[in-house]
């Protein structure tokens, strides 16, 4: 089983975080997504918010595909949501429903990041962009802006 994640400050940069997106193109062979995830994992451990585990579930249309993400989620470390992650997430949604649209989900796994102080990797970059205190990487080339990053 993948590794669990709960409490607090995790360290800067000792894992990043990984967006579900990226994870969805990886499972369809998108060379972008397959390229970005090896450059990551190459650095360092990746990550998966446990929010990303349960919408990577929900897209599972049988027991085989489930059996097959479980296998596959083995290779990265699960943040699980903790009280700090839940009210971290609720401000987001205060500060940026409004303004950007921001949702549930994509608040929780912002906050998963900006919580445990990890780099955080999206094809979706419009959806966080706007984020302050969340440590985005460009996508698809995740060290092409610094290329200490993962210091």
């Amino acid at each position: 089983m993948a590794s669990q994640c709960s409490q607090g400050r995790m360290g800067r940069n000792k894992l990043i975080i990984v967006d579900t997106d990226i994870l969805i193109d990886a499972a369809r062979n998108v060379n972008e997504a397959l390229n970005c995830l090896q450059q990551i994992e190459q650095r360092l451990p990746a990550a998966v918010s446990s929010v990303t585990q349960m919408e990577l579930i929900i897209g599972c249309r049988n027991k085989n595909e489930l059996d097959s993400l479980g296998q596959f989620l083995d290779r990265f470390h699960i943040i699980r949501l903790n009280e700090q992650i839940s009210d971290t997430a609720i401000d987001l949604l205060k500060r940026y429903r409004l303004s950007h649209g921001l949702l549930i989900a994509d608040a929780l796994i912002a906050a998963t990041a900006i919580v445990s102080d990890l780099s955080f990797a999206s094809k979706n970059q419009r959806d966080y962009r706007f984020i302050e205190d969340l440590q985005l990487l460009p996508y698809p080339d995740p060290f092409s802006n610094n290329e200490d990053q993962t210091g």
